[in-house]
């Protein structure tokens, strides 16, 4: 990493909407859009402040998907750093085109213009929305989604808008995935937290590992838990609730959260697996949980957003004889977090 870059440095390929910006005009514009923008911008404008006052540290809150969320200080040349391996990874260049559609008040958003900063993008940004092409007539060489903004944009994908996708936030559906790899562009799926200030891997469409960033090493604990060593990044180890297959010291393959493994009737499955096979098979959201049993201990029990329908026992053909759901619970809207992520606990609490 090139230490001599500070957060302060702005490339000077840098662009915004069309428009070279200088640090000092930088404040001009943060004060417009907090002052005259819409909400969306005033986040923008907000973030450039905090990223350009004398602090060396930037407060971010955690989404919250498996607890409460929490507020953390991440080093801003910790976000340099992570900028320029994104950069390293993807082989992204000065000058080349970036379009922004993520929320700025969350790590994601933040990270798009710390890249453009330092690696010298010219970014336009958009107002974070489900459909975020509906209006982009231009091709870009860079975006970043999430799954459902991917989803919604399959029409202008397929006419290659964007040259390089990466997508985040939350795992990609298989049905998803099988129209993504048709599409003739490069496409990646991320690994990340805020703690780990957005990714830390990627692997492309398709395929079954991430492959590590430059300058993180992984292991795994006696749970068989990812934990990630990445100096640049924060001075402690991060141990995550992440089940994982290390496929080589570079690569591992995603299996699970260790929280929400079901052990029934002394048989340990793990929801996310379950919930992969049913993948191309529920027309809506759903997930799989444990809940109590007298005589297993924990019985599966499926999930399924919006109103109650048939679910022919057929579907369940592809899933182990323990696998199979004891008992379907409808819940007319799943409780998520505002990046999309469904809160499992508080779901199943909204029917209890």
């Amino acid at each position: 990493m090139n230490r001599s870059i500070t957060y302060k440095n702005i490339h000077n390929r840098f662009k915004l909407n069309g428009y070279h910006i200088s640090l000092d005009e930088m404040f001009y514009v943060a004060y417009c859009f907090i002052k005259e923008g819409q909400p969306f911008e005033q986040h923008i404008g907000n973030f450039l402040l905090d990223w350009f006052d004398e602090k060396s540290y930037i407060e971010l809150s955690t989404s919250g998907t498996t607890g409460t969320p929490k507020v953390i200080k991440i080093e801003k040349q910790a976000m340099l750093d992570s900028a320029l391996a994104t950069g390293d990874f993807f082989g992204l260049k000065p000058g080349d085109t970036m379009l922004h559609c993520l929320p700025t008040n969350y790590v994601a958003g933040k990270m798009m213009f710390v890249r453009s900063f330092i690696l010298g993008l010219e970014m336009k940004f958009v107002e974070p929305n489900s459909d975020p092409l509906k209006t982009i007539d231009e091709e870009f060489d860079f975006c970043a989604m999430v799954p459902l903004q991917a989803k919604n944009s399959l029409e202008k994908l397929k006419a290659g808008k964007i040259k390089k996708l990466i997508i985040g936030g939350v795992k990609v559906h298989k049905a998803l995935e099988q129209e993504l790899v048709k599409l003739p562009m490069e496409i990646y799926e991320t690994y990340g937290m805020t703690e780990t200030i957005t990714h830390i891997a990627a692997k492309k469409i398709g395929e079954s590992a991430f492959t590590v960033l430059p300058n993180v090493k992984i292991y795994t604990d006696e749970r068989k838990c990812l934990v990630i060593k990445a100096k640049n990044i924060s001075k402690n180890e991060i141990v995550t609730n992440d089940i994982v297959n290390l496929v080589s010291d570079k690569k591992f393959s995603w299996e699970g959260r260790h929280d929400n493994i079901i052990n029934s009737g002394g048989v340990k499955l793990m929801p996310e697996r379950i919930e992969d096979k049913l993948s191309t098979l529920i027309p809506r959201r759903y997930f799989v949980s444990g809940q109590p049993d007298e005589t297993l201990g924990q019985k599966v029990v499926l999930y399924v957003e919006g109103e109650p329908l048939v679910i022919e026992d057929s579907v369940f053909a592809v899933l182990d004889k323990f696998e199979k759901p004891k008992e379907i619970v409808f819940i007319p809207k799943f409780n998520e977090t505002a990046t999309g992520k469904i809160m499992r606990t508080e779901s199943m609490s909204s029917v209890e």
